[in-house]
């Protein structure tokens, strides 16, 4: 493995990098920044919480070189969430950084972001729908962008964003370079790939699995009625540092969040309907340690970037098999060891038939030792393959 020395970073970046803590890069760190930085585009594909922000970011900040007052990169992302943690890594790396961004997203009041593009920020990080907003009522001028990031691309397309991500690709300038991220690469991403980058060099660092190997999976099945108790029960017998509860719904975020606090268990809720000073003040709770466990829906599960996320739980079994990969990515990261567990109830099967199919493996299945089941619980599935123990559980 090369060091970040080895990438083709000025002196004045690697010393931030090793201010940081950064000892080695990763994977995706390892092959995209020295592409990056002389200036090919790149389909990057790799799962989240292997860095890829810091893998464009770092090679950004090399080629804009001094500020030039007006937008010259556009970093473009699905949530508000993830477009905080992007402008929060700038600003790790880069020095007077509060000067040279805008950070665009709905939810908030105009006033801060067009103070941002008026005083000349260079490097833009977006949401799809507020960019639109403003280039539309022309406060935000993309004539000048020399890199265009699509982040998290495939989550856009989740969101129904297609048709402004494709806009907003027509928007910027035809010759610039264009780098491209996403924890999957299917047809969609491929056509939008094929007229966006140009001669592209394709980056997958990727697990067969999907799923980081540094986190070890466990499904405890359970009646739908008993998902409470069940849930407040593993976390009372889990050594845990933090943990992430994911559930579908924002009721259901809520019900959690007063079921736990009923419990004693210091909580925070993460979901749409939260105010977005409520939201920044739940996440910074759950990153200083003033609240162990963050009760969120999928709104979530993409875009954050906290370390030392030692558990996740999904409280039900996602919808869609792609959301348990982005899930349970909010551990294990970095090469840090997590657990994942998954509540599950009968009603759930097809789902979570789905997910073992895109992860091409079977998730163990466990009991609760001591655990009141009013009814047994669904251990193993007709036909399926035998489960094997994964090394990692604990």
């Amino acid at each position: 493995m090369k060091t970040f020395a080895e990438l083709g970073l000025p002196e004045k970046i690697l010393a931030t990098v090793e201010k940081i803590g950064y000892k080695e890069p990763t994977p995706i760190q390892e092959q995209a920044i020295p592409v990056a930085i002389s200036g090919r585009d790149v389909i990057g594909a790799a799962q989240t919480g292997t860095g890829k922000t810091a893998a464009y970011a770092l090679p950004i900040l090399v080629r804009l070189g001094e500020p030039q007052k007006h937008p010259r990169c556009l970093v473009l992302v699905p949530t508000r969430e993830l477009a905080m943690q992007v402008e929060e890594a700038f600003s790790r790396f880069a020095e007077n950084a509060q000067e040279r961004f805008a950070l665009l997203y709905g939810g908030v009041r105009y006033e801060q972001q067009l103070h941002a593009l008026r005083a000349g920020a260079e490097i833009v990080v977006a949401t799809p729908g507020r960019l639109i907003d403003l280039w539309e009522q022309r406060f935000v001028d993309l004539s000048h962008i020399e890199v265009l990031v699509l982040d998290e691309v495939d989550r856009m397309l989740d969101m129904g964003f297609i048709e402004d991500v494709s806009r907003i690709i027509r928007m910027c300038p035809r010759q610039r370079q264009t780098l491209l991220f996403s924890a999957t690469v299917n047809k969609t991403i491929r056509e939008i790939a094929d007229w966006a980058l140009r001669d592209p060099v394709e980056i997958d660092v990727r697990t067969g699995t999907l799923a980081a190997e540094t986190i070890s999976h466990a499904i405890y099945p359970v009646a739908g009625y008993q998902k409470y108790d069940l849930l407040v029960a593993l976390l009372a017998r889990t050594q845990y540092k933090s943990v992430i509860v994911f559930t579908r719904t924002k009721r259901d975020a809520d019900r959690i969040t007063e079921w736990l606090e009923a419990n004693k268990i210091p909580v925070a809720t993460l979901h749409a309907d939260r105010t977005q000073r409520e939201r920044t003040a739940a996440l910074q709770g759950f990153r200083d340690g003033k609240f162990n466990v963050l009760v969120a829906t999928d709104i979530a599960s993409r875009g954050l970037d906290i370390s030392g996320v030692s558990h996740v739980i999904n409280y039900n079994v996602p919808e869609h098999p792609e959301d348990y990969v982005h899930r349970i990515g909010r551990t294990g990261r970095a090469g840090d060891e997590g657990q994942a567990f998954t509540l599950f109830s009968p009603d759930e099967l097809s789902q979570l038939q789905a997910i073992e199919r895109l992860l091409k493996m079977p998730i163990e299945r466990k009991k609760l030792d001591g655990f009141n089941y009013r009814t047994e619980p669904l251990m193993t599935i007709p036909g399926a393959a035998t489960t094997k123990k994964k090394r990692r559980n604990r």
